[in-house]
């Protein structure tokens, strides 16, 4: 199939994105959330938002946007996802999202490595928050681009016990209920198209396992309060299948970061290198 290069670097979009509480709540039950711990998340009185929600706006556009670049859906990997909120964000309302796929590196054998960066506004044009992700399109490699820089590794403080840690069971239709949040991406859904990425049965969206271990964050470090997360990032290292437990940990850095790391019950190391940035 092969990149399109036309759009390499030119913001598409922006699309808009109309939602109600019921969309937020949706979004909610979809990482987790359950009314002992968390609702004022389930609850249109009051209502808060879980920051993790930054990743809804535009996931149904996504697909239309990644063709439009000449992504196969069929061979995309997700590397890893920031989110970084400038503000809170409304129970409701109507916002708009802008697409940037930039820059693209060449890995050879192993396909492209895209950037792809997403900001959304506000109905005054109020930035609200950015999604920043790192994208393998696995057949789109030998275009004679620029390899790749060395990812930056980061490791949890030598010799110490985490400050945190929270275990999280996912329910075997735990796919089939977050991609009612606009993520219908096959892979999570049908067996078939499942096993022909690889997989032997559908898995979680990433951005599940990224929801539950942000909810942890929420939890553990920022008291429940959503307006105390600045910005959350996370590097994809293995795949999770609806019904497994998924284990956060999480290592205070200083006063406001801290190393962020998630398992299995398996013991499997799914997503590394997580980073939390709190008032």
């Amino acid at each position: 199939m092969g990149l399109y290069f036309p759009n390499i670097g030119r913001p598409i979009g922006p699309s808009v994105f109309t939602y109600t509480p019921d969309q937020v709540i949706l979004y909610a039950l979809g990482i987790g959330a359950d009314v002992e711990t968390d609702l004022e998340f389930l609850y249109e009185k009051n209502l808060r938002v879980f920051p993790s929600f930054c990743v809804v706006p535009g996931s149904a556009e996504v697909s239309d946007w990644h063709m439009l670049v000449g992504i196969d859906m069929k061979h995309l990997l997700q590397v890893s996802h920031e989110i970084e909120l400038h503000g809170s964000i409304p129970p409701s309302g109507t916002l708009y999202t802008t697409t940037l796929y930039d820059p693209v590196y060449d890995m050879g054998e192993s396909g492209a490595l895209i950037h792809m960066k997403v900001e959304t506004r506000d109905e005054e044009g109020t930035l609200l928050f950015i999604n920043r992700c790192v994208l393998i399109e696995r057949s789109a490699g030998h275009f004679g681009g620029e390899k790749p820089p060395q990812p930056e590794s980061k490791e949890p403080p030598e010799g110490r016990n985490p400050d945190f840690q929270v275990s999280y069971p996912t329910s075997p239709n735990q796919a089939a209920l977050y991609r009612l949040s606009g993520d219908k991406n096959l892979m999570h859904i049908d067996p078939e198209f499942a096993r022909s990425s690889g997989f032997e049965r559908p898995i979680l969206h990433g951005l599940c396992t990224f929801g539950f271990s942000s909810r942890a964050v929420l939890h553990n470090i920022c008291k429940r309060d959503p307006s105390l997360l600045r910005s959350f990032k996370a590097r994809f290292v293995g795949a999770v299948y609806p019904g497994e437990t998924l284990h956060i940990q999480g290592w205070r850095l200083d006063e406001k970061e801290y190393f962020i790391r998630t398992h299995t019950g398996a013991g499997k190391l799914v997503m590394d290198n997580g980073l939390a940035v709190v008032v």
